[in-house]
């Protein structure tokens, strides 16, 4: 193998490692979205969802994601703390890593 399959070999493998971990954190949102708009008792879950994907978009990182949700909690008067919430994303997470790298 020469350098420069080495260094395709490793481009290609660095690309498919991001699109994995771009679609587990948008797997991760929607599971997210589904959790708290039910906490919320909002009749469109998958809309909500929605919401909680685009928030996503807007800076790198999660914390676009965790301020989304916090906001719309202390919006309704939900009683989960920034511990549990932080959590939840956590729990989502490893769900939707291990969902997306079944696919």
């Amino acid at each position: 193998m020469t350098v420069d399959d080495r260094k395709r070999a490793l481009e290609s493998r660095f690309a498919h490692d991001q699109e994995l971990k771009f679609r587990a954190e948008g797997r991760r949102n929607k599971l997210l979205g589904h959790w708290a708009a039910e906490l919320m008792g909002k009749p469109d879950r998958e809309g909500y969802a929605l919401e909680v994907i685009e928030a996503d978009m807007t800076q790198a990182g999660d914390e676009d994601v965790f301020r989304k949700v916090r906001g719309d909690f202390d919006t309704v008067g939900a009683t989960i703390t920034d511990a549990e919430l932080r959590e939840k994303m956590t729990e989502f997470l490893a769900v939707a890593v291990e969902q997306v790298s079944r696919n």
